[in-house]
C-alpha cells in the first residue's frame, strides 16, 4: 500500500445513532474528526489526538472500537475507530477546534473546523463529503454500527 496516505479518525455516535460531523472551515464539507498520523504514531493515538485538536473531546483509548482500515479515495485510506457517547459527554456547544491553518487568500490563521452537528444516517448525504457518504453507504453502515456499539 505504498504511496497511499492514511487518515485516522473517530466515528462518534450518540444514543440515537446520529454521527458527529465537523464542518471544515470555508468549505461545504462536513466530516468525522480525522487526520494524518505522525511517523511512528499508532492509529488509535493519531485518531484520539485529532479528535482533541478538532473538537476538544477527550476520550480514553479503551472506549474506542477499532473498525479497521477502509479505502477512502484513490490516494487515501481511513483507519477508523468508533465510540458511543452520552448527551452529557459530548455537547455541541462545548466543541472547540484547537487546530488552525492559514487561510488561502490572506494567510489569516483560521480553525480547521468551525461548526459541529449530529447527523442521522438518513441525512448523511446532505452533509458529508462524497467520499465519506459513499463509505457510510457501501462499507460502514451507521445503522449496524449503532447496534454493535455499547
Amino acid at each position: 500500500m505504498s504511496g497511499r496516505t492514511v487518515s485516522c479518525g473517530v466515528v462518534i455516535l450518540n444514543e440515537q445513532g446520529d454521527v458527529l460531523l465537523c464542518h471544515a472551515t470555508e468549505t461545504s464539507h462536513w466530516d468525522v474528526p480525522k487526520g494524518h498520523a505522525d511517523p511512528d504514531e499508532r492509529p488509535i493515538d493519531a485518531a484520539l489526538r485529532e479528535l482533541v485538536e478538532e473538537t476538544g473531546i477527550v476520550l480514553p483509548p479503551e472506549r474506542l472500537k477499532d473498525l479497521g482500515r477502509f479505502l477512502y479515495r484513490r490516494d487515501k485510506d481511513l483507519h477508523l475507530f468508533a465510540v458511543r457517547v452520552t448527551e452529557d459527554e459530548v455537547r455541541l456547544d462545548q466543541c472547540v477546534c484547537e487546530s488552525f491553518f492559514p487561510r488561502r487568500g490572506d494567510g489569516t490563521m483560521i480553525p480547521e473546523m468551525d461548526a459541529y452537528r449530529w447527523v442521522s444516517p438518513a441525512d448523511i448525504d446532505a452533509f458529508a463529503s462524497r467520499s465519506l457518504a459513499r463509505l457510510f453507504q457501501t462499507t460502514l453502515s451507521l445503522a449496524e454500527l449503532h447496534e454493535t456499539l455499547v
